[in-house]
């Protein structure tokens, strides 16, 4: 089975479980109105995952489910998001909550009641909620009434702050005389909060002594004694406080176990040493070191956290092979990447050599050509490493990938170059393409127009093909989109103004989406951000004006955290060491 079809797999085992979902969450039990859409949609992505890890268990959805749980967690932080439960007056405006809010927050903060209630009782409550409910209308408050009735937990009071107003928190720790020190506040991209505070529950898991401890924090402080998970490890009341020393070689904290909360955790320096100690030495789950990484790449996209203390973390994870972290990974380099171009231009190249490090390991590992048993997210890692070392612009990988092309140019059917490595030899082929010598291109444009399959036209589409020329169906223009590079940005955005008219006159909506995001939200200059508004000033954007919004509003997070990087001391030395590191 080729990566593509073990991908559709995954793809169609969550979809189909998705709508079948709706079967009860939807159609025997129906939302009262929109403002409740989350009921329905929120329900059935969890259920989704739910159902395809009962079918699937090697698949490990659970931890790809953090994907689902990033995109909420990004989107609820700009200042242009909703509530979960957001008032719609008119039907027509339905549209704009169809989005990540009500499907990716609202499965997540599901997932997040269910691990505190127990699976029994949530389980146990949804059996009470259909048959009280069959073929009637609902709003949150009966779910909630009917969850508080089985568990004896006041799930309303827990849970309003999820669904009725925007945002989450970020829960501050700092280790102090045996306590755990904590504070919530509410986290955003920019640097406007607010006062809001969350009834968060809390899960926590302490050194290597597999301790894990369940808590409220119900207000804006809050504080822990730890000394006795300390004394239950090993069973002697006096070790904590005559082998403290001793103990903080290995003592560490991880918060959000399983990342089944929806909020983000900033640790203090000394909690944040030990975690990346932690890492290494392999102590934690596939979930805690993706959560662990999104969460500082978050807070420092937000300012919060220095970009020293972000690369100085994602050193310690070059011998990751997990397909979700490591994909994470992939992104946040690809991210960083980006922001240096603008904020540490000189230092580039050597930020570029220390993502190269990072991956060189799992390309090892996983080599060109399938392994004799390897499963099916083995291969799809392999592609995501094989394409970031390309885009990285890995001089043996690009050499390796435009031989095995070469093969496949000569026999569609060589066996050098498998189904999961062609995305990396086709963005190669382009990287070595110019005006002077066009052999690639044209050797792709031959693949393009002769492949039968859909996949293999979109794999050739993603290399950064020209959108909207006569070659390229309107519904495939997403994966053109999706392919620009960084320094195709200004060409996109004065052929986006210079076509406008047209590319309005051949586009749906959802193409239109996928314009403006992919075009506009590349850019990090306050300037940009000021023409974007000033060209689409005299156009009609009632179909995208939040999505229009919350690109900008991308672009300026941008510009800020460019601005924050560049007043960063002592950077240069640290990127320079980290790219000196085989």
């Amino acid at each position: 089975m080729d990566i593509k079809r073990k991908e559709k797999k995954i793809t169609l085992a969550i979809v189909t479980t998705h709508e079948v979902a709706h079967q009860w969450f939807g159609n025997l039990v129906t939302m009262e109105w929109w403002t409740h859409l989350w009921l329905n949609e929120g329900f059935a992505t969890w259920v989704s995952y739910l159902a395809t890890d009962s079918l699937f268990p090697e698949w490990e959805i659970w931890t790809q489910f953090l994907d689902e749980t990033a995109g909420g967690l990004r989107m609820d932080a700009l200042e242009s998001s909703h509530p979960i439960e957001v008032e719609i007056h008119h039907a027509r405006s339905v549209l704009e909550v169809f989005d990540s809010i009500s499907y990716e927050k609202g499965s997540a903060v599901i997932r997040m009641l269910m691990d505190y209630l127990g699976y029994d009782i949530f389980q146990k409550s949804l059996s009470s909620y259909m048959k009280n409910y069959a073929w009637k209308n609902t709003k949150t408050e009966d779910l909630w009434s009917i969850l508080s009735e089985e568990s004896g937990v006041q799930v309303n009071t827990l849970m309003d702050t999820w669904t009725k107003k925007k945002g989450y928190p970020v829960i501050s720790v700092k280790y102090k005389d045996c306590n755990l020190e904590f504070e919530q506040s509410q986290f955003v991209y920019s640097d406007m909060h607010s006062d809001d505070c969350w009834i968060v529950p809390m899960t926590m898991s302490l050194g290597s002594c597999n301790k894990r401890k369940n808590f409220l924090l119900e207000t804006k402080h809050g504080k822990l004694d730890v000394s006795g998970l300390y004394h239950s490890c090993d069973g002697n009341s006096s070790s904590f406080e005559k082998n403290q020393e001793k103990l903080s070689e290995k003592f560490w904290v991880k918060l959000n176990i399983g990342q089944t909360g929806f909020y983000r955790v900033k640790y203090d320096h000394n909690l944040t040493t030990q975690l990346r100690k932690a890492i290494e030495d392999n102590c934690l789950s596939a979930s805690d070191r993706f959560g662990i990484l999104d969460d500082t790449y978050a807070l420092c996209e937000a300012c919060q956290v220095s970009l020293s203390s972000l690369l100085s973390l994602m050193n310690v994870y070059r011998k990751e092979l997990d397909y979700t972290v490591l994909s994470r990974l992939i992104e946040i380099c690809s991210s960083v990447e980006k922001i240096s171009s603008d904020a540490l231009p000189s230092l580039l190249n050597d930020m570029k050599q220390f993502f190269i490090g990072l991956l060189l390991f799992s390309a090892e590992k996983l080599g060109w050509e399938p392994i004799q048993g390897e499963n099916h997210m083995s291969a799809m890692t392999r592609e995501r490493v094989l394409m970031a070392l390309v885009n990285l612009g890995h001089s043996i990988t690009i050499d390796e990938a435009m031989k095995r092309f070469q093969a496949y140019l000569d026999d569609r059917n060589t066996p050098l170059l498998p189904v999961d490595c062609r995305r990396a030899a086709f963005r190669a082929v382009m990287r070595n393409t110019n005006t002077s010598n066009r052999n690639g291109f044209e050797a792709l444009l031959t693949i393009y127009k002769e492949a039968q399959a859909v996949q293999e036209k979109a794999r050739v589409l993603r290399t950064e093909f020209t959108a909207l020329s006569f070659q390229v169906r309107v519904q495939d223009i997403t994966y053109v989109l999706s392919g620009k590079s960084l320094e195709g940005r200004e060409t996109a955005w004065r052929w986006l103004k210079e076509n406008w008219d047209l590319i309005v006159a051949k586009c749906d909506d959802m193409i239109l989406h996928s314009f403006i995001r992919n075009v506009v939200t590349p850019f990090s200059s306050h300037d940009m951000a000021d023409e974007v508004e000033a060209f689409f000033a005299s156009c009609e954007t009632a179909s995208f004006a939040m999505n229009l919004k919350q690109s900008i509003e991308q672009v300026r997070i941008k510009a800020r955290w460019v601005e924050s990087i560049k007043q960063e001391e002592s950077i240069e030395e640290l990127v320079r060491g980290l790219a000196c590191i085989g």
